[in-house]
């Protein structure tokens, strides 16, 4: 099984094959538009701009699970990024990523890649959330903007934790194109 193998729906509801990202470099990115990592949008779309020619894409896919900091209808999510960031990247359809609910796509990303390369940060967001009651366990998202890799062959070869800002991934990036 890979990426290639899932379907995902695009902001007006139309079903789209992740087959049409064949041979390019795909970051996978679970977001939101009310969170403390939204400003990330200025990153990726700076990654996507560098990249975008030589094979990078970017998947965005809105996620309303971490204490709805999503809200919204998908084509009010896609507008925001794009007027607020100048995102030129593709934003499909708002999906959960934890829980029985859970895309098929992101089951099959967590368990490619059951735990995510951390910063400095990160333990200390971690312990933050639990603080406001928030744990996962296991592979689970742990929140917004958690990010994953995968190569021109399909295959999952990172997963970056939330507070791992894109400028940070730009040289894991550049490895695969």
């Amino acid at each position: 099984m890979m990426i290639y193998d899932f379907k995902v729906k695009a902001t007006n509801g139309e079903e789209v094959s992740l087959e049409k990202y064949k041979g390019k470099v795909v970051l996978v990115v679970n977001t939101a538009t009310g969170c403390g990592f939204t400003p990330q949008y200025e990153g990726l779309e700076k990654l996507y701009e560098n990249y975008k020619d030589k094979g990078l894409e970017i998947l965005d896919f809105p996620c309303n699970q971490f204490f709805e900091q999503a809200p919204g209808s998908n084509d009010e999510l896609s507008s925001f990024c794009k007027l607020k960031y100048g995102t030129t990247f593709e934003t499909f359809a708002k999906i959960d990523v934890n829980g029985e609910n859970a895309h098929d796509l992101y089951k099959y990303l967590k368990k490619e890649a059951s735990q995510a390369s951390e910063d400095e940060a990160s333990e200390a967001f971690y312990d933050k959330l639990k603080g406001l009651g928030f744990t996962t366990s296991g592979d689970d998202i742990k929140w917004n903007f958690t990010k994953f890799l995968i190569d021109r062959n399909g295959k999952v070869v990172a997963r970056f934790a939330p507070t791992v800002e894109p400028e940070k991934i730009a040289e894991a990036v550049e490895k695969l194109l």
